[in-house]
C-alpha cells in the first residue's frame, strides 16, 4: 500500500479531509529521524514546491495533533516539536546548545507506573520522559577550546 494511500485512509477513518497538504505534512514528519519544528517542515514543503503558508502549516499540525496522528512532544529553545504517532514508546536526551535530538526506546518508569496505579487508582494512559544535557558533540567542542 503506497503512503499516500495509507494517509488517506488514517485522515477519513479520523474524521478529516484527504489533503494534498496534510499528506505532504504527514509524509514530512513520518520520513524524519528526528521531531521537527514548524519552521523545518514548512520550509520542507517549500523545498517541495508545494505551494503552502505557514498558518496552514500550523492549522494543519494543531489539527493533526489533536487527531492523535502526529504527536507535539518538547520544545527546543521556544519552538514546539512534531514527531510521526507510530504508537512506539519513547522518549528523549535533548541537546540545549545545539538541539538535537535523540530517541530513547528504553523506559524505566513501567514498573513506578503499575505501583502508582496500584496506590492511587489512577489509570495512567501514557507518560513522555525528556531529559535536557548536552550531547557528545556540544562536550567535545568545549574541551577542545582553549
Amino acid at each position: 500500500m503506497s503512503e499516500i494511500s495509507s494517509y488517506k485512509q488514517v485522515l477519513i477513518h479520523d474524521g478529516l479531509k484527504n489533503t494534498k497538504h496534510r499528506n505532504s505534512i504527514l509524509n514530512i514528519i513520518q520520513k524524519s529521524v528526528q521531531p521537527l519544528t514548524i519552521e523545518q517542515i514548512y520550509m520542507d514543503l517549500i523545498n517541495q514546491e508545494i505551494s503552502i503558508n505557514l498558518s496552514s502549516v500550523y492549522r494543519n499540525l494543531k489539527i493533526l495533533a489533536e487527531k492523535g496522528l502526529i504527536i507535539k512532544t518538547g520544545m527546543t529553545g521556544n519552538k514546539a516539536l512534531f514527531e510521526f504517532n507510530n504508537f512506539e514508546h519513547k522518549h528523549h536526551l535533548i541537546c540545549i546548545k545545539c538541539n538535537s535530538i535523540i530517541s530513547v526506546d528504553e523506559c524505566p518508569f513501567a514498573e513506578y507506573e503499575k505501583k502508582l496505579k496500584e496506590k492511587s487508582g489512577f489509570n495512567i494512559t501514557g507518560h513522555k520522559l525528556e531529559i535536557y544535557g548536552v550531547c557528545n558533540n556540544c562536550n567535545a567542542d568545549k574541551t577542545k577550546k582553549p
